[in-house]
């Protein structure tokens, strides 16, 4: 009994960085997004997208409550549905989905476009419109 412990707790103490490094969230929104994925080591999308902290878990910001309130089981579609919604958690004059296409953090004040919202918009409409965040 106490071998078998001890393999369990060496199996998750080599696998535990593993599962830290890519959660299945955020591996999604880095793919729905159109996000640049990981390369090796380094990190390309911080969890700052929905939680306060780089390294996620609680607390959330203001995007992540909007996203936690939209989901139903299936994280994609919470995603959709929060940049669907077309609101503005962080308050900062930019709609959650401008700021993701915009590639600046939707729950972060401090962080928001170099350019207008009109011309976001009117890019994004270019780009397919809200609906290229569909989940893949």
């Amino acid at each position: 009994m106490r071998k078998a412990a001890f393999w369990m707790l060496m199996v998750a103490v080599v696998l535990a960085p593993f599962a830290a490094a890519r959660p299945p969230y955020r591996l999604q929104a880095i793919n729905q997004f159109n996000l640049v994925a990981d390369r090796g080591d380094v990190r390309t999308v911080s969890c700052q997208y929905c939680h306060v902290n780089a390294n996620g878990g609680a607390p959330w910001n203001a995007f992540g409550n909007e996203l936690r309130a939209n989901f139903k089981g299936n994280i994609g579609d919470a995603l959709y549905e929060t940049l669907k919604a077309m609101k503005d958690s962080d308050g900062d004059g930019y709609a959650d989905v401008l700021e993701v296409f915009a590639g600046t953090l939707p729950g972060d004040a401090n962080s928001k476009p170099l350019v207008s919202v009109q011309f976001l918009m009117q890019n994004l409409e270019k780009a397919g419109g809200v609906d290229i965040y569909k989940a893949k």
